[in-house]
């Protein structure tokens, strides 16, 4: 019955979409109001189907109905609950019906909250939505089907993979993945729709989807966070990144994703880079169909490729006709798309936006070719070819600090063009911090020269960050008589985008940081160590208590219990484990961490005697590692902050607030003009 229902509604749910995307141009070229709505309601109609379908298979899961095909290939009757429940993701067919649901939500929330607009944008909006959901609903009830008969019923299953049922963050990941790299076909979608409706002239696209495409980004920064704190927290190895395929292909959209929300502004002041903005979007659009399908074709070797299926010709499809009607449609609006500006100078904050936009393409560009060259080594001529750490290191490393140094000056500028007396003050008090940064670096055991610019560029950037809020600050105070958090609060409140990406600065900062000294300082000990013996981990002693052993519904566990030691006393205990799954010939290594502001101790266990008298510990020392998981929060955080309405002020306010810079003395010299022009102007 459950099978039945799930595959019903989405076969309806199939035949609804495709009713509903056909119906968009029929409805836009006969002027049809009722087409239209009736296009909107099937859009809801498809996401209420397809919920009918992922509660089916919810339901199916947690009931152990084994008869259902994708039940029986990751379910287990010793299961937990909630590994149960999060195993809707676990596997291919799985993740790509909760990737439809996500999807069909999203777009019926278009729908809704610009159902009363007027003019041909949002039907060609939902229509692109609508086709992608097509695709999807089509591997469903194909070759990604995941209600298929399974006869004989089996008395039980074999569980989902072990590696995503031995961390509680792989309840999180995943979902915050989907929700990022499905959130990208918003923009996409309104950008396809602008250029179908012709009004890609106007920039309303780009105002309707702007929430859209920080949220987006929010939920795919998140999810890139996430995932790496899982990878240090599951697989052992004390690491956070290893340039893998899977993390590779995560981190692409993210880039081309990131280099739009600094080119769109470029776009909104000036008229400029249209045409750049629109490929942008596209490319980060077929960069999440890409990596779902590394994810889930199988043509990768991966931690992190939980799935394989004949859905990979499906997917180079869709991402062929992607690019095709893309293309198409950018160059049938090709003289709605010339730049109405132009760069009026070197020093300017479009400038460096644009270069900005060039480094991260670079970026996007290397991790590309890094990524997929092994593939198409591989098809071409038969060889296994691996890219891996050296290659990506070389080639990045360069790019992520001219990326830090950019960060620093791009706000530092105005737009349009600066004087060489605006540009000495403005960059003066990044300088000496980033002078700072690197003899402190130097000073601390620092030697290789990208360690040393990261902690300087990081510093420059800081200042350059902060000096932004210090002055609009200080120009409230002196001009409003308002108190600090007042300032501050009214400061934001009145630019959220602007003030929401100096936010996301400092998450980016953090996170740099964290690298650095993380690959810069960390320290790795491991000894045989008798049950009661110590041994030696830099500034700690770590003491073998006891070796235990534990039987859990699921799998087997051996711990060792560990006290952490300094100066003789004891800080704290760590049990680190190896768990042992059924279905798994290895065990899955389970490190156990001590985290401060300072860093981490993290602990693992590499073997044991069978009687427990010793055990083999892996102690690694990583300095400031739990900022990149704070970092990526306050990334997150400046994503939250920019998506909410700036508020309005009255013309009255801005007249005084012009013209009491004007007469008022600057914090620093000429810092008038720049705090008008500046500090005090409406959205950014």
């Amino acid at each position: 019955m459950t099978r039945l229902l799930g595959h019903s509604a989405l076969l309806v749910a199939l035949f609804v979409a495709a009713v509903g995307m056909v119906l968009a141009p029929i409805a836009v070229r006969r002027t049809r109001d009722d087409l239209v709505r009736a296009m909107y309601t099937a859009t809801y109609a498809v996401f209420a189907l397809v919920t009918v379908a992922t509660f089916a298979m919810i339901y199916a899961l947690i009931t152990h109905d084994f008869s259902v095909g994708y039940v029986a290939q990751v379910g287990s009757r010793a299961t937990p609950l909630f590994y149960t429940i999060i195993s809707l993701w676990g596997a291919l067919e799985g993740s790509i019906l909760f990737w439809a649901w996500v999807l069909t939500l999203l777009s019926a929330l278009v729908v809704f909250w610009n159902r009363e607009r007027e003019g041909a944008l949002i039907p060609y909006t939902t229509m692109t939505m609508l086709a992608v959901s097509v695709f999807f609903l089509i591997l469903l009830v194909g070759p990604a089907d995941p209600f298929t008969l399974v006869s004989p019923t089996p008395a039980d299953g074999p569980g989902p993979n072990p590696l995503l049922q031995n961390h509680i963050l792989m309840g999180v990941h995943p979902p915050l993945l989907y929700l990022g790299y499905v959130g990208m076909t918003v923009p996409f979608a309104f950008a396809v729709g602008a250029m179908a409706a012709g009004e890609v002239a106007s920039d309303d696209w780009i105002r309707l989807s702007r929430r859209w495409t920080l949220g987006a980004w929010a939920f795919l920064t998140a999810a890139i966070i996430a995932g790496m704190w899982w990878s240090y927290e599951v697989l052992g190895w004390g690491g956070y990144w290893a340039w893998d395929p899977v993390e590779n292909a995560s981190f692409m959209p993210w880039l081309t994703a990131t280099a739009f929300l600094h080119s769109v502004m470029v776009q909104e002041r000036r008229g400029m880079l249209k045409l750049w903005n629109l490929n942008l979007i596209v490319a980060t659009f077929a960069l999440t169909i890409l990596g779902t399908f590394l994810t889930r074709s199988g043509v990768l070797s991966s931690v992190h490729a939980f799935g394989e299926g004949p859905i990979g010709m499906y997917f180079l499809v869709a991402i062929a006709l992607t690019l095709l009607v893309s293309f198409a449609l950018v160059a049938g609006n090709s003289e709605a798309l010339a730049s109405e500006g132009r760069l009026d100078g070197v020093a300017a904050r479009e400038t460096i936006f644009l270069l900005n936009n060039l480094m991260l393409t670079a970026f996007t560009f290397t991790v590309l070719v890094g990524t997929l060259f092994p593939i198409v080594a591989e098809a071409l001529r038969g060889v296994k070819v691996s890219v891996g750490e050296p290659f990506f290191n070389k080639m990045t490393l360069p790019l992520c600090a001219s990326l830090l140094f950019l960060m620093g000056v791009g706000p530092a500028l105005p737009w349009r063009r600066a004087s060489k007396e605006v540009v000495r003050r403005q960059l003066l008090p990044p300088v000496v911090g980033a002078v700072v940064g690197a003899i402190a670096a130097i000073g601390a055991g620092a030697r290789h020269p990208y360690a040393v610019l990261s902690f300087a560029f990081a510093a420059f950037a800081l200042v350059a960050n902060i000096r932004e809020y210090v002055t609009g600050i200080t120009a409230r105070m002196r001009l409003r008589n308002e108190d600090a958090l007042t300032a501050l609060g009214r400061l934001v409140g009145a630019n959220r985008r602007r003030y929401g990406g100096y936010v996301a600065h400092f998450g980016v900062i953090a996170v740099a940081l964290a690298i650095a000294a993380s690959a810069t300082f960390r320290a790795e000990y491991e000894a045989t160590v008798k049950k009661g013996a110590s041994m030696p981990a830099g500034a700690f002693e770590v003491k073998l208590l006891d070796v235990y052993a534990r039987e859990e519904p699921q799998r087997s566990r051996i711990a060792a219990s560990v006290a952490i030691l300094k100066d003789g006393k004891e800080i704290g205990r760590l049990d680190p484990a190896m768990n042992f799954y059924p279905t798994s010939q290895q065990p899955i290594p389970t490190p156990d961490v001590r985290s401060r502001p300072w860093g981490d101790i993290y602990l693992n266990l590499m073997a044991f005697k069978q009687d427990g008298s010793d055990a083999t510990l892996k102690v690694i020392v990583e300095p400031l590692v739990p900022w990149i998981w704070v970092g990526g929060g306050i990334l997150c955080l400046g994503a939250i902050i920019s998506m909410f309405p700036t508020r309005r002020r009255s013309t009255a306010w801005l007249g005084a607030t012009a013209a009491d810079v004007r007469v008022a003395p600057s914090p620093v010299a000429g810092g008038g003009a720049i705090m008008a022009s500046e500090s005090l102007e409406g959205a950014d």
